[in-house]
């Protein structure tokens, strides 16, 4: 197959923010919808947190799985199905009658959404192949999210206070249906060259840990630890059982021989505490801005603008760091600004006071518009294209495990302290723990940002390769700034 042309491959990429923009678009809307869906649907904290949950639990649990068959059966046509299974789970979601048939309909779309964003990914990496020119796409890649930051709490403000909360779903139709008919019109099918085999007990036991863990870590705090043990238990069995079932299949879901590289590693530690982050910041801001706060729904997407903002300016400014300069800068500089963040608002009970809120969101915004782009740049980086689809999957896992993990214990912690009957008086003492937890996972971010960039690093990455691919595509990997 002929190179693409620059003005071809600059649409494909267009093709697939718009798959990455109607996931993370549904997200932050979904954040500034909580309140009006709490009070409609009569949901409990815990309710709220499967109301996220469900979708980025099961788009955890099967992204792995896209990723592979993508790789397999051509991920043009992984990714159409993908786009269309997601857009009628967002018309469902707007139809359901009640909370559970909320949670049902969100993991119909994120059977849909697991088939977007790693295929996606795989597909950049497969049509960017200098790394320079790749670490420049990935960087815009990365600032849909701060476009969908910036713009997903002002739609949502809109419509839920027009139309109402169900509207908000209406939105993935109009974008879902155009990459749909743009997908089949430009984006060109590509596989990797040797099929991998599917491994379904590997798939079964990834989705018992991330739901029994998700499980018991949500309803801990109402359930009580000894009816959320047996769940527990799963989570460690199903653990254990990868951990020695894995390495002994010939082509497994996942091959621990990725984690042998040390930037690889960290960047799936980096990519759970930083999505981790995100996730119980925005649990948090929302449920503080409108039911403590009493702001309406647009108001509180106004003050999303200060954090929502500076990701969209500093996510392209870090893939051209990454680009030039490597990946450690802009991991120093995400984890310093959300640690940061973290303690002013655990320490200092920012959200009391308009300036230090504010000050608080810039910062938080400015690390995790830093954090994308060597994340994903650094789990892809360095393994052979042949193997993209399953190295930008267990990337992707880790942010959506990171999310589901971050609003699962926030949550937990926040049920656990906050009083229903002086709801507004205890949130802030209540979301202090949280704030503590989050100020951690931004301080892991640094602390494995310098740890796992260095030489040391980088020699482990080059024994990886080696280990994952033939010598012409070690040769190959190592050309691509390994």
């Amino acid at each position: 197959m002929p190179e693409p042309t620059r003005r071809r491959r600059l649409l494909v990429l267009a093709i697939c923010c718009m798959s990455l923009l109607i996931v993370s678009i549904d997200n932050t809307v979904l954040n500034v919808a909580l309140p009006a869906l709490q009070r409609d649907l009569d949901a409990s904290t815990s309710g709220l947190q499967w109301a996220v949950d469900a979708y980025t639990l099961v788009l955890a649990a099967l992204l792995m799985l896209a990723g592979s068959t993508a790789d397999r059966i051509g991920r043009k046509r992984v990714f159409m199905t993908g786009l269309a299974v997601f857009t009628v789970g967002s018309v469902l979601c707007s139809l359901a009658p009640d909370l559970s048939s909320l949670v049902v309909f969100r993991m119909v779309q994120a059977v849909g959404g697991s088939m977007l964003n790693p295929v996606a990914m795989s597909i950049i990496t497969n049509t960017f192949t200098d790394p320079r020119e790749r670490a420049r796409a990935i960087g815009a890649w990365g600032a849909v999210v701060g476009i969908s930051m910036a713009a997903g709490p002002l739609v949502g403000g809109v419509l839920v206070e027009s139309v109402g909360w169900r509207s908000i779903f209406w939105i993935n139709f109009p974008v879902g249906l155009a990459a749909l008919l743009l997908t089949l019109r430009y984006v060109p099918e590509s596989r990797a060259p040797k099929a991998r085999r599917p491994d379904p007990l590997g798939q079964v036991m990834v989705i018992a840990l991330f739901g029994s863990l998700t499980y018991a870590i949500i309803e801990a705090p109402d359930a009580g630890l000894m009816a959320v043990l047996p769940y527990a238990s799963v989570a460690v069995a199903a653990l254990a059982g990868l951990l020695i079932y894995e390495p002994r299949r010939r082509e497994p879901l996942i091959d621990l021989r990725f984690f042998r590289s040390a930037p690889f590693s960290g960047a799936t530690l980096i990519a759970i505490g930083a999505f981790a982050s995100l996730g119980g910041f925005l649990f948090l801001s929302t449920l503080y801005l409108q039911n403590v706060r009493g702001l309406g729904a647009l108001h509180a997407g106004l003050w999303m603008l200060p954090m929502a903002l500076p990701m969209f300016l500093c996510a392209p400014l870090s893939g051209r760091l990454v680009g030039s300069r490597g990946p450690r800068l802009s991991l120093l500089v995400a984890g310093g600004a959300m640690t940061v963040s973290g303690v002013l608002f655990a320490a200092f009970e920012a959200e009391t006071s308009d300036v230090t809120l504010f000050l608080g969101f810039v910062l938080f915004g400015v690390g995790f518009g830093f954090v994308n782009a060597p994340i994903t740049n650094t789990a892809v980086s360095g393994m052979p294209r042949a193997q993209a689809g399953v190295a930008a999957a267990v990337a992707s896992t880790s942010r959506q495990l990171g999310q589901t993990l971050g609003v699962a214990v926030i949550g937990a912690v926040l049920a656990a302290g906050v009083s229903g009957s002086s709801y507004a008086d205890t949130f802030v003492s209540a979301a202090r723990p949280g704030w503590w937890i989050l100020a951690v996972c931004g301080l892991a971010v640094l602390v494995l940002g310098g740890v796992t960039t260095g030489r040391w690093a980088r020699g482990s990455a080059e024994r990886a390769a080696r280990r994952l691919a033939s010598e012409p595509e070690a040769r190959e990997a190592a050309r691509a700034g390994v």
